[in-house]
């Protein structure tokens, strides 16, 4: 699994392994000839030029093997190969799939697939290639949980925040109102009631379990959004001296909200205009899918920018010098491509995916980290 370092998470430490991702394509200007003097009665003609062959172009650079990356001895290569093989099927590309087919073989013909065989099967079926930010230096890694909470399917003065399903109709990217007129009058059903502090920490990270008071549990999952863009609520509560400029942190968000359930937290929530909606499933203990459709594995998963990565691709990340309160000093490991978020963006960013529940919640909140990445390219 992805693992803390002696000091805490995953960072840029490891950059040893960058490599060039893609060498610039060189033509040369068109030759002009140097005009030469008319010959003579008694000189030969000259020989006619002839055209210049094309230079070759550079070829694109090759990757390396996997065992050069920076901690790949010390990696749990068989907690790897589960985690990718698991959701290796959502990849679209050819070789991604035989390497995928490759995988499943094993699995059905090596009962138990055993650490060493997982380390060959990815250091003979991929090369390794870095990606880059456009200045060449280190990206940013970050984390996420699915949270777990109370809810209750009556409103009372604590549980005064309503779940609402989807509006009928929905579409991705319709603009709806924002979320002091949806709060205002609800416009769908509701599904449960929450803690304001819970359902506004819930709504960011997309998803959450729900513990009702007779014990049943359920998943909300992301069902719509209102289109509006997403505002955090930190630097606004500082600028109207809700809390103190050095004091924004996320606890002491929920804390302030906490102790102002009613119309004061409703005021505040609303400085986020953005809205989700959301679906109730059954519980089943694991954990929630991501926007591949796939469920995230523990500290195997990241959510990344589409633009620059694919569902399923096989990264290598390597990420020290986080600088928050609890943070641990480093993470690196083997992580699948699952999911994606509104705030990921660029070719080096990562959210990583830490688990659920309350432990979960309290490392995801202290990763921000230097990050280094490598993507793992399947052989043919």
């Amino acid at each position: 699994m992805v693992r803390g370092r002696a000091a805490g998470r995953i960072g840029s430490a490891a950059a040893a392994l960058l490599l060039a991702l893609l060498a610039a394509c060189a033509t040369r200007p068109p030759v002009s000839p140097t005009p030469r003097p008319v010959p003579g009665p008694s000189e030969p003609a000259p020989r006619p030029l002839e055209p210049r062959p094309p230079e070759p172009r550079p070829e694109p650079p090759r990757g390396v093997n996997p065992s050069t990356l920076p901690g790949w001895d010390d990696e749990d290569h068989l907690a790897a190969f589960n985690a990718w093989a698991d959701g290796c099927r959502i990849s679209r590309d050819a070789a991604a799939r035989t390497q995928c087919d490759r995988a499943l073989q094993i699995r059905m013909t090596s009962r138990p697939v055993t650490p060493s065989m997982a380390r060959a099967f990815f250091e003979t079926g991929f090369t390794v290639v870095a990606a880059e930010t456009a200045d060449g230096g280190p990206g940013l890694l970050t984390s996420y949980f699915a949270p777990e909470y109370p809810a209750s399917r009556t409103q009372t003065a604590d549980f005064d925040m309503p779940v609402l399903a989807a509006p009928a109709g929905w579409r991705r990217g319709q603009t709806l109102p924002p979320r002091a007129e949806i709060e205002a009058a609800p416009p769908t059903e509701t599904l449960a009631w929450m803690r304001a502090e819970d359902l506004f920490f819930m709504q960011i990270q997309g998803s959450g379990y729900l513990t009702f008071e007779d014990g049943a549990k359920a998943r909300a999952a992301y069902a719509a959004d209102n289109g509006q863009t997403f505002v955090g609520i930190a630097r606004p509560m500082a600028d109207q001296g809700l809390l103190p400029r050095n004091g924004t942190s996320g606890d002491a968000i929920r804390a302030w909200l906490a102790a102002h359930r009613g119309e004061e937290a409703r005021e505040v929530m609303a400085l986020n205009p953005r809205y989700i909606f959301f679906r109730l499933d059954p519980d089943d203990g694991g954990d929630p899918a991501g926007a591949a459709g796939v469920p995230l594995p523990a500290r195997r998963a990241i959510a990344v920018d589409p633009a620059h990565w694919r569902y399923g691709d096989l990264v290598w990340i390597s990420a020290d010098g986080g600088n928050l309160a609890g943070a641990r000093g480093s993470y690196q490991g083997l992580v699948v491509a699952l999911d994606t978020g509104s705030a990921i963006r660029g070719p080096v960013r990562a959210d990583l995916y830490m688990g659920r529940g309350d432990a979960a919640g309290a490392e995801a909140g202290a990763v921000r980290h230097p990050l280094r990445m490598w993507r793992l390219v399947p052989v043919r």
